[in-house]
Formats: structure tokens, C-alpha cells, sequence
């Protein structure tokens, strides 16, 4: 039987214009795969730490504290129902808060060709350390405003290599492909001493 899979949609919270992305992943997905796929469909370089915010707790890449191991939920345990949403969180410090929605539990049609897959989107990811959301806010503003008196200077170093407008797609896609690629199941750990732990998806 084919597993389940989920269509999300995520947005960065209180930032605007909004900076969105609908994806596919498999229910079975473990969270800490669930964070890889999200620093690639929005553009993130995961330079950070991050958690996961269900209900009342919280998941993250180790466990400390009152937080869980994020590598040993899978995100269809934990949320079932359509329309449920999760938060989650990108750099402590710039405070990057996504809103995840669950707009389908049973995601069949259109057909996808990849396990994961996004689907749709608008506007460009923040630079990373670019500030926050404020940060972020005064930087478009600057770059897009040949009068501001920083533009020049941001045009010296971005140039045409940031429009805050972007969003492609194909080129997501095929990030997503390489992660699937390289995060498949293998019989042997890369090296010597280490287990290899049951976390496929």
C-alpha cells in the first residue's frame, strides 16, 4: 500500500508581502527529514538551530532541556488531523517563526513524480543574519529604492543576485531530489563505529 502523504503549506510569520510554499512529503516523515525538506523549499542554508513547536512541545535536533529529539517523531504521529497547524522555528537569534497547515492528510491528486515535491510559492527567502523580520524589511526597501541612501551599497554587494520577488520552483525541486538522493537508506554507516539508526521514511 502506498503511505500516506501530507501537503503543507508554510508561511514566515509576520513578514509581508507573504513568503509561502506548498509542499508534498510522505506522513512518515521524521522530523528532523521535516527540517531538511523545509531549509530547501524556503531557501534557508541551515546555519542554525531549529525546533518544532506540537501542542505543547517542543523538538529539535538534540534532546536538552524540556525538548524532545526531533529524529525520533514522525511528523504524521504526532499531527493526523486536515487543517491542523504546528509551529516552527529557524535561528534563536533572527527568530524566524513558520506557520505549518496541514491542507491535506491524504494528498493523491495532482500526481507528484517525487516522494517529496513542492508545488507552489511566492517571493524569496531572507538573507540569513540579515536581521529578522525588521531587519528584512528595511533591506527590500533599500535594495528596491534607487534613492535610499543605501542602495548603492547593497546593489555593490547583491546586486541582481537577490530579488525578493524570486520564487523557482524547478530549481527547489531539484534540491529536493539531491536530498532524497543522499538521505536514502544504506546497510552500512559512512564510517566505522557508528550504528546505523531506523529512521526511514
Amino acid at each position: 500500500m502506498t503511505e500516506k502523504r501530507y501537503l503543507l503549506r508554510i508561511k514566515l510569520d509576520e513578514v509581508n508581502p507573504e513568503i509561502w510554499r506548498e509542499f508534498v512529503v510522505p506522513a512518515g516523515i521524521t522530523l528532523d527529514r521535516l527540517h531538511d525538506v523545509i531549509q530547501t523549499v524556503m531557501g534557508w542554508t541551515d546555519s542554525h538551530l531549529y525546533e518544532f513547536i506540537i501542542g505543547k512541545k517542543h523538538y529539535a535536533e538534540s534532546a536538552e532541556g524540556h525538548e524532545l529529539e526531533a529524529g525520533k517523531y514522525r511528523l504524521g504521529d504526532l499531527v493526523k488531523q486536515k487543517g491542523r497547524d504546528f509551529d516552527y522555528r529557524y535561528d534563536f537569534g533572527e527568530n524566524w517563526l513558520h506557520e505549518i497547515v496541514i491542507e491535506d492528510n491524504r494528498y493523491a491528486h495532482p500526481p507528484i513524480v517525487s516522494e517529496i515535491e513542492c508545488l507552489d510559492g511566492a517571493r524569496a527567502c531572507p538573507i540569513e543574519n540579515i536581521g529578522g523580520v525588521l531587519g528584512h524589511k528595511e533591506f527590500c526597501e533599500a535594495l528596491n529604492d534607487p534613492n535610499h541612501e543605501e542602495h548603492e551599497g547593497l546593489m555593490e554587494w547583491y546586486g541582481d543576485t537577490y530579488d525578493s520577488e524570486l520564487f523557482d520552483k524547478g530549481e527547489i525541486n531539484d534540491g529536493l531530489i539531491v536530498f532524497e538522493r543522499w538521505s536514502r537508506d544504506r546497510y552500512l554507516p559512512w564510517r566505522e563505529g557508528r550504528s546505523v539508526k531506523n529512521v526511514s521514511d
